[in-house]
């Protein structure tokens, strides 16, 4: 495309009706976008990035200090803080580009390891960038299939229907008439990665070995999880095999449509796929336009999703109604298969464990069962995590299944996640990420949808099955009974083996007592403040005999330092002060 002036170029917003597939061209400043290029520099990565690092670090330590606070320190304005640097925290990671866009929508899942403010912040992340030029699209097409456009194709749209920070999509028609969307990854796009998930290890090794953000956090782990799933993305192979598995799920249902790949015209930075127009499911106006039922859609919507979840265990990650749209007939049509997730095939059996938990409102029970579905990775103790679950079990779990709201579930279980000594894989925070989106888009579509209630029927099927299918709630309460029994019969041999480690040695007996946690920090600060109070004294005491005996300058100089430990004296009592509060 042809650029607007040196400074700025087209950016091309895809608006996917029916009706029209309107380009909306806006000019955006590409002065700031250092990583718009072809080649890239690893040291002026390293420096963009690291800066971008120290910063934010910056800005985390002052959090924390009550003194940076003008007028003295308030929830209200730490809220406000952590708000203004999420703004900044997205408009930074949209200038370093595609690595850290792509990073970025992903911790918006992560409530379990930002603030609130920081997720709310990040899920407004969008792929609002410039689109490259038709002359690079050319080049990266005939490199990869082998031929120049005008072989491949009878005609090909120069002007992109879409442009998004991994690639941009092309409208075009085959020599046999069929329309295809040709999706072309940006140039230079796989060295920009090799570059910053480089420097992104360095980053999390960082992170992991700090003495405060390090504690209780899998930083490394994170980052090959990240890692691998940017990866998968800018293999379009991949891809296109993830569009077949999904087409192939849905053979038998009618009401969803997946374009098929054109394998012959698809490389790994080359995907075509059929041309499928539909309306954006969040277009409600178009929708009823068209005739279209709003509130069959979405129950449609949800329980295509639900379908991809407990039926194949193969699921679309990101199903925000960019991707969804809806033909003229009312067909559900996905697109883009980027980012998908998958559920371990014993999904049923150990979701049985947490649905039971969950109705005896058992939190170790809940807690043990999703470390086992793998929804929770444990990095420490978890004591307090059980606790907070059994709090949310015993008062938010008290209406029925069918009047639970995901987003609000979501919300409590990440308000407990924050700060805890555990993470959540990007496969669970891909499902709560997405019924939270449906979730939403149900309600645009219906202001009565409720998602749970649509999932209520699946969620009996699974409580009234086995993992073979043919079993029935009594079966599973039997074998909880038989798990009971169980532990029962082994307890006896249990207590042995801990009585012979502890008679060995090797347990450990840790205990934990309040009043003597008070007594021994207020002990350490009024020692403290004794010495204090020494220095204090002895600094006025030769400012005084200075000052007598005509020495004024070096009297002022002991005066000034006498302050030093006068002031953190008084700092010291008001933290006395508070330790008697808290205990």
């Amino acid at each position: 495309m042809s650029a607007l002036s040196s400074k700025s170029k087209t950016l091309v917003k895809y608006d996917p009706d029916s009706s029209q597939r309107s380009l909306k061209p806006e000019k955006v400043d590409t002065k700031s976008y250092r990583w718009n290029r072809k080649k890239y520099s690893r040291t002026r990565r390293r420096l963009d990035i690291w800066t971008f690092v120290l910063a934010l670090s910056v800005a985390l330590w002052r959090n924390n200090r009550k003194w940076t606070y003008s007028g003295g320190f308030s929830e209200e304005k730490l809220a406000a803080r952590r708000y203004k640097q999420a703004v900044w925290i997205r408009e930074s990671l949209l200038e370093l580009g595609p690595t850290f866009i792509k990073a970025g929508q992903l911790f918006s899942t992560r409530a379990d390891l930002f603030p609130a403010e920081y997720v709310a912040e990040l899920t407004k992340l969008q792929d609002r960038v410039p689109a490259f030029s038709y002359e690079q699209v050319a080049a990266i097409i005939e490199e990869d299939l082998g031929k120049p456009i005008k072989q491949l194709f009878r005609k090909f749209d120069p002007i992109p229907l879409a442009a998004a920070s991994l690639g941009q999509v092309h409208k075009a028609q085959l020599h046999n008439g069929e329309e295809v969307a040709i999706k072309v990854q940006r140039p230079g796009l796989q060295q920009l990665f090799t570059i910053d998930l480089g420097i992104l290890k360095q980053i999390a090794r960082y992170f992991q070995n700090h003495p405060r953000w390090g504690k209780g956090k899998d930083w490394l782990g994170i980052y090959e999880e990240c890692s691998r799933i940017l990866w998968e993305e800018t293999d379009y192979l991949n891809e296109g095999r993830n569009a077949d598995t999904f087409r192939r799920n849905f053979r038998d249902e009618d009401w969803v449509s997946v374009p098929r790949v054109s394998w012959r015209y698809t490389s790994p930075r080359v995907l075509t796929l059929e041309y499928l127009p539909g309306i954006k499911i969040s277009h409600y106006e178009a929708l009823e336009a068209a005739g279209l039922d709003r509130k069959l859609l979405a129950r449609l919507g949800a329980k295509a999703y639900l379908h991809q979840l407990l039926t194949d265990g193969f699921f679309h990650a990101d199903p925000h109604p960019g991707n969804i749209a809806v033909s003229p007939d009312g067909t559900l049509i996905f697109y883009d298969f980027g980012m998908m997730g998958q559920i371990k095939n014993n999904i049923r059996e150990k979701l049985m464990d947490t649905l039971f938990g969950i109705s005896q409102k058992n939190g170790s029970l809940v807690v043990d069962s999703l470390i086992e579905l793998g929804a929770l990775v444990p990095t420490g103790d978890l004591t307090p995590v059980r606790r907070s679950v059994q709090y949310m079990l015993d008062n938010f779990m008290d209406k029925p299944f069918e009047e639970q709201s995901v987003d609000a579930i979501s919300e409590d279980l990440y308000e407990i996640a924050y700060g805890q000594p555990f993470r959540f894989p990007a496969t669970f925070t891909f499902v709560m990420r997405a019924f939270s989106t449906l979730e939403g888009v149900g309600k645009g579509l219906d202001p009565n949808f409720n998602f749970m209630e649509v999932a209520q029927p699946f969620a009996m099927q699974i409580m009234s099955e086995n993992n073979n299918g043919n079993g029935t709630i009594f079966d599973e309460l039997g074998k909880q009974a038989v798990k009971v029994g169980s532990s029962a019969l082994g307890l006896p041999r249990r207590i042995e083996d801990t009585i012979e480690k502890l008679e060995r040695g090797d347990l450990r007996v840790r205990t934990r007592s309040l009043e003597s946690e008070r007594i021994l920090r207020r002990l350490g600060a009024v020692q403290l403040g004794t010495n204090y109070t020494i220095l204090f004294s002895a600094f006025a005491l030769c400012a005084t005999l200075l000052l007598v005996n005509g020495y004024n300058v070096l009297a002022a100089i002991a005066l000034v330092i006498a302050i030093i430990p006068g002031w953190s004296l008084l700092r010291l009592l008001r933290r006395i002060d508070r330790i008697d509060r808290m205990f």
